[in-house]
């Protein structure tokens, strides 16, 4: 319950800062690994944990209580792990140790040892502990705002996400739409009509082909607006409510004043520690060794993938031109951010004769799921169970999962997974988080992994049809899990995905993600959910084809992600 919150974190708090006290009274040039790194460990799981669950929870089950409790007690523990950065006596005792050998059982120990000191040193000296006085100072208040803007700017966009929706009541606009996005937006206006509905009142099921249709701009609705909706005028409301969430369009929920301060403050951050701007201080902790390298990098990829993209481009435009009617046939036409998903996707249905809408009942997520975990069984010997019931969970939607050692029959591992788009409560996107990390410190043996996307919902009886792109991030996510929950490290702040590069750390997602273009993964899973019928072999064979279908155009938007980073 959020109203727990603030006297755990006191609480927690308040036993941290007297047990950092006694260890940097014990502390010395003479002091052991054991004796240090362990016992930092020990002393942060507490609050670490309880603070992990907390901002676990405000992602995924958001409400005004939870975010009260979560910013008043945010400036609390940021401050509380800045002064374990800034600790002089640790940093001290951490650099003697590393200018002495590593002891251990075996080379794997001993470099787990070396890489957590090095970590932590590292992380010591960009956490401020080289600052003195009005420099420490400042550095100290911009780490507690930016952890205040951080937080306001993640609720504006979910605040906007959930602020808007477009009813749609007439069926001819419906006519080509996929049935399952009909299912969905039917759904979706059932869903808020009940919401509203006083107590005890009746309300009839919204027929899908009848409709009216909700519109929302999460994930799955936004996506399937854009691909399918015929008319451009209300593509391009849908599209531009999207980009415009947290923007000036509105004041209350503005991130605009947010990112320019944001901004300003990283700057100042870096040029306090002796960086020249944020980029570099960033790389320091990652495999690229500068920023003029990931530049190269950059300029290198979209030297190849623009003149890709511009082409694919071409082809999209004229695929509008042959089918969209008198308002694209110009000669010189020039499509507009609405339109490029619809006519995109026709294209591809064109090109490769299938839709996605034909590919949807062969992934629906429990087949999904089952493949998945033989596949894992057959690369890594580990069998993953079912095992609801035996934690606690925040949505009905949610699983808990356990795995097992083949030979050993062990319980190596467990995992949350949530799979839905909620968008009145849950942000976006998918992603990865530790709840329990391995530690032999703790005494943990068991790593727990949260793993949430934000796919289609099942509709009534119909269980979850996932889009492919949907599948891949299924498996993306479950190989960032299995890297928290597969390690063999037993010192906490290396084991699992904890002190990995950045720009490493993707490296298992996408290994997992090749499996769904791998014939015998693929028809482990690719059933008819109502006829148990395999995917088609020509189905299967244009899958793998579409692999590379607009490549160029994707590239070039994760550069200028990347490009407007630096």
């Amino acid at each position: 319950e959020p109203s727990n919150l603030t006297p755990a974190v006191n609480s927690l708090l308040e036993k941290l800062d007297t047990e950092m006290t006694v260890l940097e009274e014990s502390l010395s040039p003479d002091s052991s690994y054991e004796e240090v790194l362990p016992a930092v460990e020990r002393m942060q799981d507490p609050l670490s944990y309880a603070w992990g669950v907390a901002g676990h929870l405000n992602g995924v089950k958001n409400g005004e209580e939870l975010r009260q409790a979560y910013e008043e007690n945010q400036g609390k523990v940021v401050q509380a792990m800045t002064k374990f950065s800034q600790s002089r006596p640790l940093y001290d005792a951490l650099s003697a140790i590393a200018s002495k050998p590593y002891e251990g059982a075996d080379e794997f120990e001993i470099s787990q040892k070396q890489r957590a000191v090095d970590g932590s040193l590292r992380a010591m000296t960009l956490g401020g502990v080289g600052l003195e006085g009005e420099a420490k100072e400042r550095f100290n208040a911009i780490k507690l705002r930016l952890a205040e803007l951080g937080n306001k700017f993640n609720n504006n966009i979910l605040d906007s996400t959930k602020a808007f929706s477009l009813t749609l009541k007439d069926a001819s606009i419906m006519a080509s739409v996929p049935s399952s996005a009909k299912a969905m937006w039917s759904n979706s206006h059932y869903m808020h009509l009940m919401s509203e509905a006083g107590e005890g009142e009746e309300i009839d099921p919204v027929d899908p082909e009848q409709g009216p249709w909700r519109v929302t701009l999460d994930g799955p609705s936004y996506i399937a607006a854009m691909s399918h909706l015929p008319d451009s005028g209300i593509r391009e409301e849908i599209y531009e409510a999207f980009v415009t969430r947290a923007s000036d369009s509105f004041s209350e929920r503005d991130n605009v004043p947010l990112i320019y301060e944001i901004l300003s403050l990283k700057l100042e951050l870096a040029r306090l520690l002796g960086f020249n701007n944020y980029a570099e201080l960033s790389l320091t902790s990652k495999m690229a060794p500068s920023v003029q390298a990931v530049t190269e990098l950059s300029d290198m990829i979209a030297e190849k993938a623009q003149p890709a993209a511009l082409k694919e481009l071409e082809e999209i435009t004229a695929m509008a031109k042959e089918i969209g009617g008198g308002e694209f046939d110009e000669p010189n036409l020039e499509l507009m951010p609405w339109d490029i998903s619809y006519f995109s996707e026709r294209l591809k249905e064109k090109k490769f004769d299938i839709t996605a809408e034909e590919l949807r009942p062969y992934f629906a997520l429990p087949a999904v799921l089952d493949g998945m975990f033989q596949l894992v069984n057959r690369i890594f010997n580990v069998e993953v169970k079912a095992a609801d019931g035996e934690a606690e969970v925040w949505h009905p939607d949610v699983r808990f999962f356990n795995v097992y050692d083949v030979d050993s029959g062990e319980h190596i591992a467990s995992f949350y997974l949530d799979p839905y788009s909620r968008p009145q409560d849950k942000r976006g996107g998918a992603w990865m988080d530790v709840c329990i990390g391995k530690s032999e410190a703790l005494s943990r043996s068991v790593p727990v992994a949260y793993l949430t996307c934000n796919g289609s919902p099942p509709i009534g009886d119909t269980p979850s049809l996932m889009t492919f792109g949907e599948v891949e991030t299924l498996f993306h996510e479950f190989g960032h899990g299995l890297q928290h929950m597969l390690t063999r490290a037993k010192v906490g702040d290396v084991a699992g995905i904890n002190g990995v590069e950045w720009d490493a750390v993707e490296l298992p997602s996408q290994f997992m993600e090749n499996w769904c273009y791998d014939r015998p993964t693929v028809y482990s899973f690719a059933k008819h959910y109502e006829t148990g019928e395999a995917l088609p072999e020509e189905m299967f064979e244009k899958l793998k084809q579409q692999k590379t279908f607009n490549v160029g155009m994707l590239a070039c938007r994760q550069l200028v992600f990347g490009m407007v980073d630096l």
